[in-house]
């Protein structure tokens, strides 16, 4: 008889890492958020923001780092929340990440409509619509995800390679060539200069799907070591990294000059710094790997999506038939053609209305995701704090309480900050965008609604729920 299940045990600690480095697109976001963060923020103080948020996104994972012992379930921060927090709470977080993680595939299958279109313009004169090289990334990421996990995670793995190649030889080209001066300190003193609130909203904006780890907790060996080492390493990366290739730059332009510059010509921040320091053929090859990029975040985000809307569906919270595993590939394959349709719907009505793909729906979609995810890692650090308040089971008073709070006061800060700065965020100047907040809010209302219907129709698998 085929097994049932997932793959249990059959990724380690190098996989998961793949999945959460792929889903942050290390390229797309260095081209993307760390320009804006020059442009709009603290200028030459960005890499220091970097580590200050890698900093801060430790002391988060301690907390639910600790929990996940205690916690083993794919269902990511929903059984986090409801254990914590109650189990109202926690299928309101369930609505949220799905909405949030869904939104992120959509602002990246935007993203990819938008530079393929620009891409095939500049190279073969080809006018492909946005959104049939969207719909085409699509089928071609739900081919993927249907695969086993293993595969998946390889194909992550080149692609992340060769973005991570790029920007280290960047980096390393500047280092080599370029006379520092008095650059290598500049994101120290400018890291409390005027502009850092918006900063942080895109730094933090560009560690989105770190948290994603405890989704492979069923497929992984190990769960209750791997799950925390992924989250460090994964965590440490991405800001290690993000802070070497933006402070290379800021030794590049110049500290007096980064923050104007990145707003003058933000396309050509980094791909014009790539083409000097490395020649016309890499740039070329930078706008393919920025496409790979783009596919690696779909891909990853796809396979988040599919395993948490497969466990919301084992606990009976949607139609049962989503949870159902490939006989062969023991993949989620119905949440992920469920996840697959959703995004192709969502393309084809933005093509017949006319959205644009950069200015509206992978900024609209990317900004609500922002939100969207702030909010349940806030819910999840208080809900670690309720969890060990009731019995420490043997955690220590860091771990269980203070790590958790002050990332949940510095999660309310985030959350604060983003909206208040949502025009920058969102690229839009409608007074609509502040609609988001209030859309988020309904979709955890309807989520509290459900837990109360299953909690008067079925208490049995209401009593379940988080388990």
């Amino acid at each position: 008889m085929a097994p049932s299940g997932l793959a249990r045990g059959s990724i380690g600690t190098a996989h998961i890492v793949f999945f959460v480095v792929a889903a942050a697109a290390p390229l797309t976001a260095v081209v993307g958020a760390s320009t804006a963060a020059f442009a709009f923020g603290n200028g030459a103080g960005v890499p220091a923001v970097f580590l200050l948020v890698g900093l801060f996104y430790l002391l988060f994972s301690a907390g639910f780092t600790a929990m996940s012992r205690f916690v083993a379930t794919s269902s990511g921060f929903y059984a986090y929340v409801a254990r914590g927090l109650g189990r109202p709470a926690g299928v309101a977080t369930a609505a949220l990440a799905l909405t949030a993680y869904q939104a992120i595939a959509l602002a990246v299958c935007g993203l990819f409509g938008f530079f393929a279109n620009a891409a095939l313009k500049t190279t073969l004169n080809v006018a492909l619509p946005w959104w049939a090289a969207a719909l085409a990334l699509v089928f071609i990421v739900h081919v993927c995800g249907r695969r086993a996990i293993t595969f998946t995670s390889s194909l992550l793995a080149v692609c992340m390679a060769g973005e991570v190649l790029m920007l280290l030889a960047l980096g390393l080209a500047i280092l080599w060539r370029d006379a520092p001066g008095p650059a290598p300190l500049a994101p120290v003193f400018a890291l409390f200069g005027p502009g850092l609130g918006i900063a942080l909203v895109f730094v933090v904006a560009a560690f989105i799907g770190f948290e994603a780890t405890v989704i492979f907790g069923d497929e992984a060996r190990e769960p209750k070591r791997t799950i925390p080492r992924a989250t460090y390493l994964a965590v440490s990366l991405i800001a290690l990294f993000y802070a070497f290739s933006t402070w290379t730059m800021v030794i590049h332009v110049g500290a007096d000059h980064v923050a104007a510059l990145a707003a003058a010509n933000p396309a050509e921040f980094y791909l014009g710094a790539i083409s000097q320091m490395l020649g016309p053929v890499v740039r070329d090859i930078a706008n393919v790997l920025l496409l790979t990029s783009i596919f690696a975040c779909v891909l990853s985000f796809h396979a988040t999506i599919s395993r948490y809307l497969a466990s919301v569906a084992r606990e009976g919270l949607c139609h049962a038939g989503l949870a159902a595993i490939h006989p062969r590939h023991r993949s989620p394959h119905i949440a992920g053609l469920t996840q697959t349709l959703v995004s192709a719907v969502v393309i084809v009505g933005c093509a017949l209305r006319g959205v644009d793909p950069y200015a509206g729906l992978f900024a609209w979609t990317g900004a609500l995701a922002s939100l969207g995810v702030l909010a349940i890692q806030l819910l999840t650090s208080l809900a670690v704090v309720g969890f060990f308040r009731r019995e420490t089971r043997g955690v220590d008073l860091f771990h269980r309480f203070i790590a958790p709070a002050l990332s949940a006061v510095g999660l309310i800060v985030a959350l604060a900050l983003s909206v208040m700065n949502l025009p920058l965020l969102s690229g839009s100047t409608s007074p609509l965008v502040f609609l988001l907040p209030a859309a988020l809010a309904t979709v955890a209302l309807a989520g509290i609604l459900i837990a109360f219907r299953m909690r008067a129709a079925r208490p049995d698998l209401y009593l379940a729920l988080g388990g």
